[in-house]
């Protein structure tokens, strides 16, 4: 049976009259070419970096960031020019040079590929220059940020934090690699952000490491009396069932974090199966939808973030089926107002740390919420912390077929 297969294939390539060396060299250079592309956006944004890093070259740079709006128009023409004379124009003239002496000493064709890449910028900044043309790149185009930031390629509101949330971070021009990397693909400076569940083992954990970023606080508990008192944290008391009374306090936060939750263990009476869904699903969902209608003004979807503590219990055992049940239910739904893109809305998957929900926990509410922070801090919008090597693996495609499924038979309606 084998003989026969090979000896069919054969036959196949022999009336195709493939050309393996030239089909080989196609490859070989599309992958040089490739690499380059990717290289030459690598060596863009380490210089971007830098700008901001070395004096010298930051009185150039900021040329460019004198150049534009709030809404990113563009402030006059003059100004405009001598952002692509010192900045535009010298960045993408040593991005020519160093491409093109990396393309002589290693000496493969595709690598002349990002050197062509980077010409189309000098090319573009010395016409924008030279002939007076104000023609800015999609990411400078003014008006309102109709959406927000992407996560793997830089989208207006990605870069429009750039300008006016934070110059030290996202520095990133068409994929966000270097900023995940470097940890600037979201800043925390200057941002206020509430905790729900705040007087928690976690919640506490978590305004500890905040307070190192020097943001503002606001602290969401049952419990204000557990809190104690320090400088940037604001302790506002709340009441299941009353989330609509905080929605004053929620207008001016940037990043609200949805941790509160209750663990009935063993029990599977009414009351417990009520408790659980109240608490763990409705109520976070009742704090998301109020949150959302802050979302206003023409760049709040750049800057406006919820982030959902739904736990590992989405994809593992818990041990607590009602948990396991109500958290899986409040997973289920904030992947579907995902699909909206009212705002990003990061998933917390953690694993099992030491709290009063469990006291059984592995690891410490510390680690988790620095891992959460490191996380966050690059971007990640499933945020898994745990020390269980499958859930790595289930959650993506638990997470990936949910959304699909989702965005296929669901919808949303538009005003």
């Amino acid at each position: 049976m084998m003989q026969m297969l090979l000896a069919s294939l054969t036959e196949i390539e022999a009336r195709l009259q493939i050309n393996w060396e030239l089909v080989n060299s196609g490859l070989q250079f599309t992958s040089w070419g490739f690499f380059s592309v990717l290289l030459a956006e690598i060596l863009r944004d380490s210089y971007h970096a830098l700008c901001h890093k070395v004096n010298w070259l930051s009185k150039w740079h900021n040329k460019h960031h004198m150049a534009y709006r709030r809404d990113l128009s563009v402030v006059s023409l003059k100004i405009y020019q001598e952002s692509q004379l010192y900045n535009d124009i010298v960045e993408s003239s040593l991005l020519v040079v160093v491409l093109a002496v990396i393309a002589l000493a290693v000496q493969q064709i595709g690598l002349w590929l990002g050197v062509a890449y980077a010409s189309t910028f000098l090319f573009g900044a010395s016409r924008r220059y030279f002939l007076g043309i104000i023609d800015t790149d999609y990411n400078h185009l003014p008006g309102p940020l109709e959406t927000a930031p992407s996560v793997w390629f830089v989208n207006r509101s990605y870069h429009w934090r750039h300008h006016f949330d934070d110059v030290n971070a996202y520095y990133s021009g068409v994929f966000s690699l270097v900023d995940k990397i470097l940890g600037t693909s979201l800043s925390l400076k200057g941002k206020t952000i509430a905790i729900t569940g705040a007087s928690g083992a976690l919640g506490q954990a978590l305004m500890a490491e905040l307070l190192r970023y020097n943001v503002k606080i606001v602290a969401l508990t049952t419990n204000p009396d557990k809190l104690p008192t320090v400088a940037g944290l604001k302790v506002i008391s709340w009441q299941l069932g009353n989330e609509a009374e905080i929605k004053d306090s929620l207008e001016k936060v940037d990043i609200l974090i949805i941790n509160h939750g209750v663990n009935v263990y063993s029990d599977r009476t009414s009351q417990a199966i009520n408790s659980s869904y109240e608490v763990n699903t409705f109520s976070a969902l009742r704090l998301m939808d109020i949150f959302l209608t802050t979302v206003t003004g023409p760049q709040a979807k750049a800057t406006k973030e919820i982030w959902v503590n739904t736990s590992e219990a989405e994809v593992s055992p818990a041990l607590s089926p009602l948990y396991e049940l109500s958290k899986r239910t409040l997973g289920n739904l904030v992947t579907l107002k995902r699909l909206d893109g009212n705002c990003v809305i990061r998933k917390l998957i953690l694993g099992p740390f030491k709290s009063q929900l469990n006291p059984y926990g592995v690891m410490s509410a510390q680690q988790v919420a620095r891992a959460i922070l490191f996380l966050a801090r690059r971007d990640f919008r499933n945020i898994i912390v745990t020390i269980n090597p499958l859930t790595y693996v289930l959650f993506p495609v638990k997470e990936v077929s949910t959304w699909l499924y989702y965005r296929i038979f669901s919808k949303t309606l538009k005003n």
